[in-house]
This record gives C-alpha cells, sequence and structure tokens, in this order.
C-alpha cells in the first residue's frame, strides 16, 4: 500500500455534505455514524464532522490570481478534470475561479479550478499538462 493522505474537516449538514461529495464529486461513501461521514476523495481518505466550520476569508496570490486559503482538493489527470469540470458545471456550480489553464506553455502548465462546498470548505481540483513537474 502506498501513503495516503487523511484530512478530517467540519460541515455544517451532513445530508448536504453528502449530496456534495458523494453524488457532485462521485466520491464513494465509507463508514459513517449520525455525527460523521468517511469518503474515498479520488483515493485519499477525508472525514467529514458534524460542526461549524472555521471558514477562512483569508486569500493567497498564485499567478495574479487571489485564492481561497486554506483549501484543499486533488490533482486529476486531465481526462478526469475535464469530466468533473463538465460535470460541475451542468449542475450549475458556482466557481470561487473557474476552470482555468494557468501557466500556459510553461513546464507546470495546470488547469484549475476552485469550488466551496456547502460549508464554505474551499477546494482546488488541478491537472497538470506534464505530471513529472507537479513538484
Amino acid at each position: 500500500m502506498t501513503a495516503l493522505f487523511h484530512h478530517a474537516f467540519l460541515v455544517r449538514d451532513i445530508a448536504a455534505a453528502r449530496h456534495f461529495y458523494g453524488d457532485l464529486l462521485s466520491c464513494r461513501e465509507g463508514r459513517s455514524a449520525p455525527a460523521w461521514v468517511d469518503f474515498d476523495f479520488f483515493g485519499h481518505q477525508i472525514s467529514l464532522h458534524l460542526g461549524e466550520p472555521a471558514v477562512s476569508t483569508t486569500r493567497g496570490e498564485v499567478d495574479g490570481i487571489q485564492v481561497p486559503m486554506p483549501h484543499f482538493g486533488a490533482i486529476l489527470d486531465r481526462d478526469a478534470f475535464d469530466a468533473l469540470a463538465k460535470r460541475l458545471m451542468d449542475a450549475g456550480t458556482t466557481f470561487v475561479i473557474a476552470p482555468r489553464l494557468r501557466y500556459e506553455g510553461q513546464p507546470a502548465e495546470q488547469r484549475t479550478m476552485f469550488l466551496l462546498d456547502p460549508s464554505g470548505n474551499a477546494l482546488e481540483f488541478k491537472a497538470f499538462r506534464n505530471p513529472e513537474h507537479i513538484f
């Protein structure tokens, strides 16, 4: 087994989180209890716990664009990124930063998008043209 990432955070509404992560993002649900639920988040474990999120309005600057901080997400292959972007757009998702190309023509060229879950937790999804330049 390779090392997997685990991220636990608060959500205001478990049902809304189940819809967002399970139905919209197509993450497989794992174990759960009335006050928490786990998901397979693109091969990693996220644990959503009922509570009041500590949502920040802080922004960081990347490539001249203000991005929400903190945030988490997944690096996908280009086909998976495009399919997810289309699914989100077709669902009428409001993006913090709509799907776009960043660092065009550079080694780290990537597609990226930012959005908020129903509790205001910020997520970023990326797809690199050259995966060897992720780091």
